[in-house]
């Protein structure tokens, strides 16, 4: 656990080196360096660990020891590549810090900073797909807070939207908007996400949550009338 002195002073010389580094070239700086070799070794970690929510829980742990370099970055950065910064953003995702993740991936297109090679995708299609993923299996737990995750997809669409993106992976991201606002009871906002979803993809599986929604409306307007 790191002191308060010291997250401090690495917020501060991680903002002041982003701040000065070139855009479009490799981040450098001490705080750089030091993050980057703790997250190989964190990496060495999690690797030697089979479970993937054994995996989930141990970056859980790690993250905040991350966080005062994440934020010294986004506060005063010009767009240097940066892969510790970039591979935590997916780490805010596998936790369910989206938050956190958006803030990052909102500063990484507007810059242009891509993933790391590994992760094959590029920053939009990942946040796109891999938190549409996250809240549709969030969704799915007892106890869900359908509000919260309805408000993280509206974000989510905020932030990537008008982006360039596959229509499946677009269509990904409205069907776990609609469902989200299905289950936080808006079935009309949950109906044109789920339409949206449909116009993109074909095969997306929604068309009889459409027709539901469909019945649940006309059935509450007609109730409303009577």
């Amino acid at each position: 656990m790191k002191s308060p002195a010291r997250k401090h002073f690495e917020r501060v010389s991680a903002a002041k080196a982003a701040g000065t580094a070139t855009p479009g070239e490799q981040q450098q700086g001490e705080q750089y360096e030091l993050h980057a070799h703790a997250l190989y070794e964190a990496r060495r970690t999690l690797k030697k660990i089979k479970s993937t929510q054994a995996k989930i829980e141990e970056k859980r742990k790690m993250l905040p020891d991350f966080m005062p370099y994440v934020d010294g970055v986004l506060s005063e950065g010009k767009g240097a590549k940066d892969d510790v910064l970039m591979t935590l953003m997916i780490w805010c995702i596998d936790v369910g810090d989206y938050e956190k993740a958006l803030e990052i991936g909102a500063y990484a297109m507007k810059h242009g900073i891509d993933t790391p090679d590994q992760f094959d995708r590029d920053t939009v299609s990942i946040l796109a797909e891999e938190i549409a993923e996250g809240v549709r299996a969030s969704l799915e737990k007892e106890g869900a807070d359908a509000d919260a995750l309805a408000n993280v997809m509206a974000r989510t669409v905020a932030v990537v939207g008008d982006h360039d993106m596959h229509d499946q992976i677009k269509a990904k991201l409205h069907k776990s908007y609609g469902y989200a606002l299905r289950a936080a009871e808006d079935p009309e906002g949950a109906l044109e996400q789920l339409k949206q979803a449909l116009s993109l993809n074909e095969r997306i599986g929604v068309k009889q949550d459409i027709q539901q929604l469909e019945r649940q409306i006309k059935n509450a307007g007609g109730k409303a009338g009577a």
